[in-house]
């Protein structure tokens, strides 16, 4: 037997296998964000209708979406060919105090349309124009950064396949952080990222680069910004080949020994008349007079976790679904998922607070690109679900660390989730077996479980247990061992 996983006072997110050792009559539950409002329309002059490359952050009280400002058109030729026309890419930042409501402030930077009233933050260096396509900003934890580095970005250079680095010490003022790109040889044509991983204490970056013509993801980590590991490919056992667009790997805030992926899927089809159904017909047979691809190809989101950084388990139905939409959807750039997730404030009044993410719409048409606001429940991403006819869940043995096991559920009202605590092999812990479980219904994001002798689990902390859940009509989300506070 495996020796008992230690999970101390961690947050526990059931988005993998490695805590479940047997499903009976449940399943686990990939579930979709919720679509809401959009949150910006890049409507200014100087944007257009092929921004994207999202990232959004919180420093402090304030919110910041970066994004590529980028424009194109199709133009039919007098001999009848068509021919992409695009504008130069710059960078731009919106700002947020609640997650929904944006604005654009004037940085009075950089000069678009004649003034410098704009929030473009960077515009690229040197005849390579460096930094600028797929600009990925984060905020450095690492204890030893410069106050002047406080802020980094990753971006490839505009005309050679070389991946800068970049600092800030306000997110606004940039500059290119070494005198050398960071990496080389790799296409790097899309958004790759950087973090500081501060639980492996270590820089970590994911990279585009294609295997056999296929899209992927490749990792590398670095002790300083600066002198980074050869990339490696990341794994996803028991998944078909996929051709991933983007990776938006992030550590997750509330658990930060889990890292979440949510790439973008390129599915590339043949002219069909199965693509001659999707919405926008016309402007799609026009983007493939350009190139098939370009009217032929589509995009969705996925999700993925790791606990090493390296190998995932990827879920290869749709975490975004185009969608349905009559327009704005269903082509190659929309559903781009931005990179990073925002803890909002609810729209229902006394309901605790969700999960914001943003993704793409309208790509290539019109004259603006629109970033859709999505929510999700906290942790919400997978749950363990039951019918109404019963399933149970049974841990792998483990450790853990505090007083009171809470978790995240939901039920109806004639469901329910019942807890009994066991030793390693399975057999029930005085006191705490099914029978004596105190059935926990309703919705909440950390729900004490009791049993008929109370809630106080931790006369058992520090010694290997397994946990049996008997549910009805209900799904849980994650679960945490903590002391009473």
């Amino acid at each position: 037997m495996d020796a008992p996983r230690d999970i101390g006072d961690r947050l526990e997110l059931f988005v993998d296998e490695w805590l479940i050792d047997e499903l009976r009559g449940a399943r686990q539950v990939l579930h979709q964000p919720v679509p809401r409002e959009p949150a910006l329309v890049t409507d200014r002059p100087w944007e257009g209708n092929m921004c994207h490359y999202v990232t959004v952050l919180r420093d402090g009280a304030r919110c910041r979406m970066y994004y590529s400002t980028w424009h194109a058109v199709f133009d039919r030729n007098a001999d009848g060919s068509v021919v992409l026309r695009q504008t130069k890419s710059d960078i731009a930042c919106a700002e947020s105090l609640d997650g929904k409501h944006w604005h654009r402030p004037d940085f009075g930077l950089y000069e678009a349309g004649g003034s410098r009233r704009t929030n473009i933050v960077w515009t690229g260096e040197g005849d390579e124009i460096r930094g600028t396509h797929g600009f990925a900003p984060f905020i450095d934890t690492n204890p030893a950064c410069p106050a002047d580095q406080r802020y980094k970005a990753v971006g490839r250079a505009e005309k050679k396949r070389d991946l800068w680095a970049m600092a800030s010490p306000d997110g606004i003022h940039w500059r290119i952080l070494h005198d050398r790109p960071i990496f080389s040889g790799l296409p790097c044509d899309s958004q790759n990222l950087a973090f500081y991983d501060a639980l492996r204490g270590e820089y970590r970056a994911y990279l585009r680069d294609f295997d056999n013509g296929v899209r992927g993801i490749k990792t590398a980590t670095s002790p300083d910004f600066a002198r980074w590991t050869e990339p490696k490919w990341l794994e996803y056992p028991g998944a078909p080949v996929q051709q991933l667009y983007t990776n938006q790997i992030m550590p997750y805030p509330r658990a930060p020994h889990l890292l979440l992926g949510f790439p973008t899927r390129y599915t590339e089809r043949p002219w069909s008349p199965a693509i001659e159904a999707l919405p926008e017909l016309e402007h799609r047979k026009l983007r493939a007079g350009a190139s098939e691809r370009y009217g032929a190809a589509v995009t969705d989101g996925l999700f993925m976790s790791s606990r090493d950084g390296r190998t995932f388990h990827r879920w290869n139905e749709a975490f975004l679904r185009p969608g349905l939409r009559p327009e704005g959807s269903w082509a190659y750039g929309d559903m781009y998922q931005a990179w990073g997730l925002l803890e909002t404030e609810s729209d229902i009044a006394g309901a605790p607070p969700e999960l914001s993410l943003y993704a793409v719409e309208g790509y290539w048409r019109g004259n603006s690109t629109v970033f859709r606001r999505y929510t999700l429940r906290m942790d919400g991403f997978v749950s363990v679900n039951a019918p109404f006819a019963g399933g149970e869940m049974i841990t792998k043995p483990f450790t853990f660390a505090g007083s009171r096991l809470a978790l995240n559920m939901s039920t109806a009202a004639a469901g329910g989730i019942r807890v009994e605590m066991q030793d390693p092999d399975g057999r029930p812990l005085e006191g705490f077996a099914l029978d004596d479980s105190i059935e926990v219904i309703g919705d909440e994001l950390a729900r004490t479980v009791s049993w008929r002798s109370g809630a106080d689990v931790s006369r058992f902390a520090g010694q290997p247990v397994r946990l049996r859940f008997v549910l009805s009509d209900a799904d849980l989300y994650a679960m945490q061992f903590a002391d009473a506070g």
